[in-house]
């Protein structure tokens, strides 16, 4: 599989937060509802995080499912946040979380590895958006096209037009 697409759009997620970060405020206030920088990138962290385990499991050959509910849940967030203490060690995780998924994802695993479906479970918004069996080259082909792209326009959105 090729990764390429996933580092760009990690790198384009990175470069957002960072411009964030020089921005000169110190933390940009979202938006009611949603979220500010370093809540996404814990987000990130933890949907990356469990996309890594989903990958380690099917190339250890166990079961493996996908729920990104965690990744959801405010407190989880707040603790990513806590633990790493948010800023740039927050997106150095996102960085060498981004750099293992990569590795995981191209060249360590096969192409039936890859075509593994596993029961999914994803939402947005307390709406379901997909309850079924994915493969996992779709979850982490999702990350480059769909997830990661519109976190990166989150971020630019919280420094408005300067970005």
């Amino acid at each position: 599989m090729d990764t390429a697409p996933l580092r760009d759009a990690y790198r384009a997620l990175l470069d957002a937060a960072a411009t964030v970060a020089g921005s000169g405020d110190p933390s940009p206030g979202p938006p009611p509802g949603e979220w500010d920088a370093d809540q996404i990138l814990a987000h990130v962290a933890l949907v990356t995080a469990g996309t890594i385990a989903a990958a380690a499991s099917v190339a250890s050959g166990v079961n493996a499912t996908y729920d990104n509910r965690m990744a959801l849940d405010t407190w989880t967030i707040g603790r990513v946040v806590a633990l790493t203490g948010g800023g740039a060690a927050l997106r150095d995780r996102v960085r060498r979380q981004a750099d293992a998924l990569c590795a995981l994802g191209g060249p360590a695993l096969g192409e039936a590895e890859l075509d593994t479906p596993l029961p999914t479970l994803l939402l947005s918004k307390d709406k379901v958006l997909v309850d079924q069996p994915v493969p996992l080259r779709d979850l982490i082909t999702g990350l480059a096209e769909v997830e990661l792209p519109g976190h990166t326009r989150q971020l630019l959105a919280l420094v408005g037009d300067g970005a």
